[in-house]
């Protein structure tokens, strides 16, 4: 199957090795034909930020592919609106095109690279095995150590670092945090040097923007504010909210460590913290966000029409979701069991979690994020770039 080169207007300094071709050509193919023909039709033109991007080009090129795919919110409001949809001959489906070219890109961005075909197509059950494994090695390694510290009750301040040593947890945990890190920012720039030409110079107007539209998950609302479609061609903001439930989350419990972090170094204050303690507060009202966000992502995922859904990528988006998941039902179980006896294996195995969630962070759907934010910015930079032009050419 032959190849198609992502060649950047004006990037001709680039090193060949970074002109990442596409995975599968057929689906860069389809994607393209789909969205020249909305782009002839444009009923679907004031629904989301994806056609509204798409009104302002006579053709979609090559290299916008992926701006186009990651900047789609997959609401399905344009397939079940679409009056070519298959059965009919052209066969529309822009969600399943634009997400097929989306999952490519996941792939294709991620570094190392070898590592994403495996998390694309067993995601579930490799995240998972990574987690277990992760937690047995810690579990058997303190028996070896020492096993009666393992199952004492402790609950005195500094009694989690006397199950693993502050300087162990906070090396690993930080070579961890750092490889998700870099390799996260690698793919990114990635994405951001071959969809950058979409938007042009940034501003801090359209960043403004496009953290208000991320914020308020604004595209998942169907064009009209009543969410996606559901299985029966319904509305609902069921999504919406469950994102949002996990979205926030996620944010509270960074929020704890960081408070953590602050009690421990700048205040002398040990873990485990008081009940209720702004690190403890913050932690346990993210974990219960994520539990119920996850839990709603996943349900919903299940019970929504599959015509318009890249299926294939379901394991990646299960594995993501069932690590959030098992990460703050862990957190939450220690956070209750934390001055009892089981204290010692809850933590390894919270432990163990954690750390498989960063680890397979860069290949798992956590990137659909980063990379539909900075489609937001280019959007929303075009927005203001074209405003500007039309009010010059009012004066």
């Amino acid at each position: 199957m032959s190849e198609v080169t992502l060649s950047i207007p004006g990037s001709d300094s680039r090193e060949p090795d970074n002109r990442i071709p596409l995975l599968n050509s057929a689906n860069a193919q389809e994607a393209r034909r789909v969205l020249d023909l909305c782009n002839a039709c444009r009923y679907c033109e004031g629904f989301c930020a994806t056609f509204q991007a798409l009104s302002q080009r006579r053709e979609v090129l090559w290299q916008e592919l992926d701006y186009f795919s990651n900047l789609c919110h997959n609401c399905t409001a344009c397939y079940h609106a679409c009056q070519y949809a298959p059965p009919h001959e052209f066969s529309i489906n822009v969600p399943l095109a634009l997400g097929r070219v989306r999952a490519d890109s996941y792939q294709r961005y991620a570094w190392p690279g070898f590592l994403a075909p495996l998390f694309q197509r067993n995601g579930l059950i490799l995240s998972l095995v990574t987690a277990v494994v992760l937690s047995l090695i810690l579990v058997i390694g303190s028996l070896f150590l020492n096993h009666q510290v393992l199952f004492a009750q402790l609950s005195q301040p500094g009694a989690f670092y006397t199950i693993v040593s502050h300087r162990l947890m906070v090396t690993v945990a930080g070579l961890v945090f750092l490889y998700g890190l870099v390799s996260m920012t690698i793919s990114v720039r990635r994405f951001c040097l071959d969809c950058g030409t979409a938007g042009g110079k940034g501003s801090w107007r359209g960043l403004k923007q496009a953290l208000q539209s991320a914020a308020t998950l604004r595209y998942l609302g169907g064009g009209h504010g009543q969410g996606c479609n559901t299985e029966n061609e319904g509305y609902s903001n069921q999504r919406r909210v469950y994102h949002q439930l996990t979205m926030w989350g996620f944010l509270l419990c960074f929020a704890a460590t960081c408070a953590a972090t602050l009690y421990e170094l700048g205040l002398g204050r040990i873990s485990p913290f008081p009940y209720f303690s702004l690190p403890v507060i913050l932690g346990a009202s993210g974990g219960v966000a994520i539990l119920v966000g996850t839990a709603g992502l996943t349900w919903t995922k299940l019970r929504t029409d599959t015509r318009p859904a890249d299926v294939s990528s379901y394991g990646m988006d299960f594995g993501f979701l069932a690590l959030l998941f098992f990460v703050s039902l862990t957190g939450l179980v220690l956070l209750g069991l934390r001055e009892t006896s089981a204290m010692g294996v809850l933590l390894l195995v919270h432990l163990g979690f954690v750390l498989s969630l960063f680890l397979v962070l860069p290949y798992s759907k956590f990137v659909h994020a980063i990379y539909r934010f900075a489609a937001l910015v280019c959007f929303h930079e075009e927005e203001l770039q074209q405003n500007r032009q039309s009010h010059q050419s009012d004066t």
